[in-house]
């Protein structure tokens, strides 16, 4: 089958996977808020044990070796975030949300972490580099879809019930299109994946994406929310997180052009954290301008970052690809995991998102800071970005 075919079907399993199996709890809490099912720290905490998931299937990913392993993950990911976004119609309050949250959490993280290596490994194979890097815009086009279907939703009058039912309808049908299409794990791509000992700089690495997990995920998370409460629930609010998505598949688009000689991996990782933070800020004027500025500056800078990151991470350990995307996974799902817990807080002793975004803004400067320092390849000198590796992203 033709491997233009088979990283479309990887770019729309993420697309489903992350925006609605992943993404979907964002447009959904203005709606779960105002039913009284979920208060402002609850949600926190609801959005936490998504992480939290998202963490565990990520741990248990870097472990999935043979063939069948992979299969098997990628498969149960998909079809658990269609039945468990089903099963949230008739979830009710926090307890409810929360397991619901978390099942979705893991099963998302298995299809990123599968459809990463797979993807990727077919993308370098059959030297297509820009759609293997396009991939990444999966999620950003997932997250548009989710934020348009949420607009439709309030503009019919429909509650977060029924809009539960749309997303499962959207995945299901997004699902049976690309099973057949799926890349497939193969016994010598797998072994080429295989551990390998460890790789110096992805240490570092990690500790960057853990950053960058803390600090996009309360923008990403109360986006909609923080619309809402400006907007007083008009159909203005629900723009936003459309847009975001919308502006982050955008960045990959961007990001995935670049040319040889145009600045190594590790400067434009260094650029895109900076972006982000600045958006971060923006978010801290609470108003229309700042928090569309807000949309631009976290958005565009979301899925581009995630995919620098991982294409640094094949620079570092080319054939270990899928033991550090599940390592990487898991170290942004720790720092998405303290986000919501920095606004339950934050909430809880300032009455406002304020201080979580702070935190959030200065983590990203932070990481941009650690990237200042060549991180080192195997040899233990300078990684300089070769030429090659802008043809084979991961």
């Amino acid at each position: 089958m033709s491997p233009t075919l088979r990283l479309l079907a990887s770019f729309i399993a993420l697309m489903m996977a992350m925006g609605i199996g992943r993404f979907a709890l964002t447009p959904q809490l203005p709606h779960l808020i105002s039913e009284g099912q979920l208060g402002l720290s609850a949600a926190g905490l609801v959005a936490a044990s998504n992480y939290l998931g998202y963490f565990v299937g990520a741990l248990d990913g870097m472990f999935a070796r043979r063939p069948g392993q992979v299969r098997l993950r990628l498969l149960a990911g998909l079809w658990l975030c269609v039945l468990l976004t089903l099963a949230s119609f008739w979830a009710n309050g926090f307890w409810a949300h929360m397991l619901l949250r978390f099942g979705t959490g893991v099963a998302s993280a298995w299809v990123l972490v599968m459809i990463t290596s797979l993807s990727q490994q077919l993308a370098a194979q059959s030297n297509r580099p820009q759609l293997g890097a396009l991939v990444f815009a999966g999620p950003g086009m997932g997250i548009c879809l989710t934020g348009l279907l949420a607009l439709y939703s309030n503009l019919q009058g429909l509650g977060s019930a029924p809009l539960w039912l749309i997303y499962a309808a959207t995945a299901l049908l997004m699902l049976l299109a690309i099973l057949p299409l799926l890349p497939q794990p193969t016994t010598a791509a797998n072994a080429a994946l295989s551990p390998a000992g460890s790789t110096p700089g992805i240490a570092r690495l990690s500790v960057i994406y853990a950053l960058y997990g803390t600090g996009y995920i309360i923008p990403a998370t109360f986006m909609s929310q923080m619309a809402n409460t400006h907007f007083h629930g008009q159909w203005l609010a629900d723009l936003f997180w459309p847009g975001f998505g919308l502006a982050a598949a955008l960045g990959v688009v961007l990001v995935s052009r670049r040319r040889p000689g145009q600045g190594s991996t590790s400067r434009w990782l260094m650029v895109t954290l900076w972006l982000q933070a600045t958006g971060v800020f923006a978010c801290l004027l609470g108003n229309g301008p700042g928090l569309a500025l807000g949309v631009v500056l976290c958005g565009t800078p979301f899925l581009a970052c995630m995919q620098l990151v991982m294409q640094r991470s094949r620079e570092l350990a080319p054939h270990a690809t899928q033991r550090n995307a599940g390592l990487l996974t898991a170290c942004f799902a720790l720092g998405q995991l303290s986000g919501p817990l920095l606004a339950a807080l934050s909430n809880q002793f300032a009455a406002s998102l304020e201080p979580a975004l702070i935190i959030a803004g200065t983590g990203l400067l932070l990481a941009g800071v650690l990237l200042l320092y060549p991180i080192t390849g195997r040899a233990g000198c300078a990684n300089v970005d070769a030429p090659t590796a802008l043809h084979s992203p991961s």
